[in-house]
């Protein structure tokens, strides 16, 4: 396995994760269960971490495709650099969840701010990750570049 298939492999964890973890979340917020709130924070550091490997095995990607033809240097470009923004993202939520994993299971009144913090990164992140996740499929997949344009063709008709 290369480091492009390792990437592609990886780089979904990031941001289901981060989608799945705000839902969690949200659920842990309307049922005011720690329990369920402890576990987005879980998704939410698992997340960051896979985001870390998506990062690591991009610039191998990067090497393996660049000189494929059809792939624009711009695109690969656009996408590294909202991957960079992204992965910041995710660091901080990342080390957010983990604190403020730690200070509720020290039961300490503070943790309700962390969630606060916790929540607003999360949003954050995800829209985010629209432009990183855009930005990585328009490198390959032309049919969802914004410049792309529909052909028809037309279907010969029967002459019965």
């Amino acid at each position: 396995m290369n480091d492009a298939h390792l990437h592609l492999a990886i780089n979904h964890f990031p941001i289901i994760g981060l989608t799945i973890g705000i839902l969690v979340l949200l659920f842990g917020f309307l049922f005011k269960n720690n329990t369920i709130k402890l576990t987005a924070l879980a998704i939410f550091i698992f997340s960051a971490i896979t985001a870390i490997i998506a990062n690591y095995t991009g610039e191998g990607a990067e090497e393996f495709i660049e000189n494929i033809p059809g792939i624009g240097e711009n695109f690969i470009e656009t996408h590294e650099e909202a991957a960079e923004v992204f992965l910041i993202f995710m660091l901080i939520l990342g080390g957010a969840s983990l604190i403020t994993f730690f200070l509720t299971i020290k039961k300490m009144n503070i943790a309700i701010y962390g969630y606060i913090l916790v929540a607003l990164l999360a949003i954050s992140s995800a829209l985010a990750s629209i432009n990183v996740g855009t930005s990585g499929g328009e490198i390959r997949h032309t049919e969802i570049r914004s410049d792309a344009t529909t052909t028809l063709r037309q279907i010969p008709e029967d002459d019965d």
